[in-house]
């Protein structure tokens, strides 16, 4: 699994994260973060909690990028009436 060894580090550093922050935003202690990125061993719960909370920011940003233009559009729409 040596795509998984670097998961919880390449996420903590991206997201400018420490493992014990991380660990509280997908329910898993630090000490466990901390074993599972020394290891390089990542359970599959672990792997798909972090992967979940990757794809929740995203959709987070997307929703946020589609709220802003919905706001542009409709000010838009207002300005022609």
């Amino acid at each position: 699994m040596k795509e998984n060894e670097n998961l919880i580090k390449k996420t903590c550093k991206e997201l400018g994260l420490t493992y014990r922050e991380l660990g509280e935003k997908i329910g898993y202690s630090e000490a466990t973060l901390n074993k599972n990125a020394s290891t390089g061993e990542i359970s599959k719960s672990l792997e798909f909690a972090i992967n979940l909370y990757l794809e929740n920011l995203k959709l987070k940003e997307k929703l946020e990028d589609f709220r802003s233009l919905f706001k542009t559009f409709k000010k838009l729409l207002q300005e022609e009436s």
